[in-house]
């Protein structure tokens, strides 16, 4: 019979597909404002920008009911001290929390996330997401409140002074005077689809399965203002213009740079294999600066299949399940949380060395089980029936587990921490820090273009990519308002669309797996856990090679092994960028988890600043930005938001 590509070359797109292919063909839009990206900082854009008035188009390469890392749920609703059991203020938290998190932080998108990620869950709450313990199903259970049916995350907001030396459970950990209650427990898995029916409601215009590709600029001129946006269906294949006032990228970060998301890939993360860097390929071409892209840290990584490593005790879902051993002996868990100091502690290294230590001496005997028998009905029954159905990956778990007879009040949980692979040095995550800068109207360096969520650089989680969203359309809809419409280049669309559809006028070649892992090869070697001035120009050359040899071969028999080929695009990009701030930081930094074996040594006044870098007339250029650029953090976000009023009534 030959392979499937033989098939479709001789028998052309099968029956089964259930779209019109329409490679070539075209559709024009007009927008006040154009949102890049419908995950939950891209839904909140649209949503806050057509609450302004204005006329607003969104691309979302998914299906905006569900797509993005918060598409399938969240459990806790983070860092939100406007709440009303709050016992700390939300402007001195934001300090306390932009210092703790370290010296490259993101202040800007901090402040906005304390003071107005509250309001925004009280607006998801009046368009129809479940935000409280409204049917009283959780009475009696630690942290919930009474009189507003919240329910505070008892673990998450602890005393600093306690925290790195005490697991959950032991004595003394997080009584309840001593907790500052900054931590939410909601109910997450009700919030993307009531968001997608709002944009609806308002007349958002939403393009699902649409990935945009490129920025358009004014003329056509890097750096220049930009005017609108092309994308690609792809389901259809159609190509996409859309001219507008504003733009706001919101497409996530990078991922998959040092590893090729297989089927059975045996990596640890909450990301979408859609999270490719197309936003901040795309803001870089446009001649946005970006910055913090020389970050990177090992990833959880195993060779073959590969349980979700926190199965039980001490992480994020499972909240207060407590370890023991074999031999039911109480194991000192891993924790995260909020400490009074400001930031999310996670001392987890530092426990399990403890552990696998106590493991080498006889004192604990593996395997290890999260212990919810001995747990309180009522805590189980939380931990089990909010926290772990309300994220994608535990909710199978717990269907899974269900359906063969687990019982949350009788039986334990493996746990595979210390027997599967711990972090490899080769296969890196740049998720947690590159990305753009902005102003504290969230608008990059490039006029009329903005950024929101996991696109900023430093970002935080889905409340902080909820307050940025919201706090960006409302700028983006003020800025379009101003200033109108700008004058697209169709020389520009031109050369885009004959990017785009590239792969689709060949029949054979290197699909975009074998290209994919290519590009991952390449930053195994050459910018792993070793780096140095060869072997970064070495990275360098071998993209190179890659884009001369490989990338005019990449063909693609349909729409979506379409996208699959523009991602790798958007990862050569991104990795180039990598590379590139690597290289200008010459120098090791603990801070920056940058080790360079040709500059051992730290340089104290580098690395006070910024690397931020950017493009002009297609050439890489640098500048250094000193850290804490933003200023006064409550003097400056009110002063830009002096007409703020909070929760939306309409």
């Amino acid at each position: 019979m030959g392979t499937w590509h033989e098939y479709l070359q001789s028998e052309g797109m099968p029956p089964e597909w259930p779209y019109p292919i329409k490679f070539g063909e075209e559709t024009e839009l007009d927008a006040d404002v154009l949102v890049l990206g419908g995950g939950i900082a891209g839904c909140w854009a649209a949503i806050s920008a057509a609450r302004q008035g204005a006329k607003v188009v969104m691309m979302e390469k998914g299906d905006v009911r569900r797509s993005g890392a918060g598409g399938p749920g969240c459990d806790h609703w983070c860092n939100v001290p406007a709440n009303p059991l709050s016992r700390v203020d939300p402007d001195e938290w934001a300090i306390l929390e932009m210092e703790s998190l370290g010296d490259y932080s993101n202040g800007i998108g901090i402040e906005i996330q304390c003071r107005e990620d509250f309001d925004a869950l009280l607006e998801m709450e009046q368009m129809g997401g479940k935000i409280r313990d409204t049917d009283d199903e959780f009475l009696g259970v630690e942290g919930r409140d009474d009189a507003t049916k919240f329910m505070v995350s008892p673990r998450y907001s602890v005393d600093g002074a306690l925290a790195p030396a005490k697991g959950w459970g032991e004595p003394g950990f997080n009584p309840p005077e001593k907790r500052n209650n900054t931590v939410l427990r909601i109910w997450g898995s009700t919030f993307k689809p009531v968001l997608k029916k709002e944009c609806l409601r308002l007349g958002v215009r939403i393009l699902d399965r649409t990935m945009a590709t490129c920025i358009l600029n004014e003329k056509g001129r890097q750096g220049a203002r930009a005017v609108g946006a092309t994308g690609i269906n792809v389901r259809t294949g159609e190509f996409v213009i859309v001219k507008a006032g504003a733009v706001i990228i919101s497409t996530a970060g990078a991922g998959h740079l040092w590893y090729l998301d297989m089927e059975h890939g045996g990596y640890s993360t909450m990301y979408s294999r859609n999270q490719s860097g197309d936003g901040t390929a795309m803001a870089w071409r446009a001649g946005a600066k970006v910055t913090m892209m020389e970050v990177s840290s090992p990833n959880r990584f195993s060779g073959g299949l590969k349980h979700k490593w926190y199965t039980g005790g001490g992480d994020a879902s499972y909240e207060n399940v407590p370890l023991v051993d074999a031999n039911n002996k109480r194991l000192p868990a891993p924790t995260q949380g909020w400490t009074d100091g400001g930031a999310m502690f996670s001392p987890q290294a530092d426990i399990i060395a403890r552990v696998r230590e106590g493991v080498k001496r006889g004192e604990y005997e593996l395997p290890f089980y999260a212990d919810f028998a001995s747990m309180k009905p009522e805590e189980s029954h939380a931990t089990w029936d909010l926290m772990l159905t309300e994220e994608s990956t535990t909710k199978i778990m717990v269907q899974t587990m269900e359906a063969g007879g687990f019982d949350k009040h009788r039986d334990q949980i493996m746990n595979y921490t210390l027997i599967e692979a711990q972090p490899s040095q080769q296969y890196r995550d740049p998720a947690g820090g590159g990305g753009i800068m902005t102003d504290w109207d969230l608008m990059t360096s490039v006029d009329g273009l903005f950024a929101a969520g996991m696109s900023t650089f430093s970002p935080g989680d889905h409340s902080y990519a909820a307050a940025t969203g919201r706090y960006a359309g409302r700028k983006a809809a003020v800025w379009a308002k101003q200033r109108g419409a700008g004058e697209i280049s169709r020389e520009q669309v031109d050369a885009e669309k004959e990017r785009v559809l590239a792969p689709t006028k060949r029949t054979g070649g290197i699909e975009w797996k074998e290209l994919h892992n290519g590009l991952s090869r390449v930053m195994q070697y050459y910018a792993g856990e070793f780096r140095n001035e060869r072997m970064l120009d070495m990275a360098l050359e071998e993209i190179g090679r890659i884009e001369e040899f490989a990338v005019p071969q990449l063909y693609a028999l349909d729409p979506h092994k379409l996208m699959r080929s523009l991602e790798d695009l958007s990862i050569i990009e991104y990795a180039k960028i990598v590379l590139n701030a690597i290289k200008e930081r010459r120098f090791t930094s603990q801070k920056l988890r940058i080790e360079r074996q040709d500059y051992p040594e730290n340089d104290p006044e580098e690395e006070k600043n910024y690397l931020a870098l950017y493009q002009e007339d297609g050439k890489v250029c640098f500048q250094r930005v000193p850290i804490r650029y933003w200023g006064t953090m409550k003097e400056q976000y009110e002063a830009h938001n002096p007409d703020y009023t909070g929760v939306y009534k309409g």
